[in-house]
């Protein structure tokens, strides 16, 4: 697993390294400290995860993040913050951003960094809770049917937003696990989405 660090306290990028690399099956390709030096380190080294800081002088992490994710919508950028903040929550997710923690929880780095790198959407505990509130409209009608979706396809995708599990969602609408899994697949091409927590943000943001 190949890093790149971004951040703007240069002794924080440093103990960044250390901690990371002492995990033993990761390597920091370089580190950075402005949003610049990120898009610019992201072209240079194409990194599996780009581990950045949110608030920098200059470009911020968001801004640097958002012209990564134009240029190359597949990035992984894990964004690691001291700042809890609704807006810049928003932003990071709204941007396709494939994890957002919080910096205090350093025992929480490692984790997560190889969560991102196997395919998961990785929000640190203070973030996920507020996921719904945050990206639920107020008054927004949603339909399903503008999206193609069928009834079966609408509950499943309201199972998944629930958080259940695939078994959950098998026992509570008498299919097979296999078949649950199916539909996700299904579900996620014809709403062009990477994976089910990008599918509950998007409902989320739509209903």
């Amino acid at each position: 697993m190949k890093i790149v660090i971004v951040d703007d306290d240069k002794l924080v990028a440093v103990s960044l390294k250390t901690i990371i690399e002492a995990g033993g099956d990761t390597e920091v390709l370089a580190t950075g400290n402005s949003g610049e030096e990120a898009v610019m380190l992201y072209r240079q080294y194409k990194p599996d995860i780009l581990l950045m800081d949110i608030r920098m002088q200059g470009m911020t992490g968001l801004e640097a993040g958002k012209k990564i994710l134009a240029g190359d919508p597949a990035a992984r950028i894990l964004f690691l913050t001291t700042f809890n903040d609704d807006e810049y929550i928003r932003t990071a997710l709204a941007i396709g951003a494939k994890g957002y923690i919080i910096k205090q929880d350093f025992d929480g780095i490692l984790p997560a960094l190889r969560a991102v790198y196997e395919g998961q959407s990785v929000f640190g505990d203070q973030v996920v809770d507020r996921i719904p509130e945050l990206l639920s409209p107020k008054e927004k009608a949603f339909s399903f049917e503008a999206y193609g979706l069928t009834n079966q396809e609408a509950e499943i995708v309201e199972c998944v937003a629930d958080g259940l599990s695939n078994r959950e969602i098998a026992e509570k609408l008498y299919l097979s696990e296999g078949t649950v899994r199916n539909y996700i697949s299904t579900i996620l091409s014809k709403l062009d989405l990477r994976d089910r927590t990008n599918l509950a943000i998007f409902y989320y943001k739509n209903k």
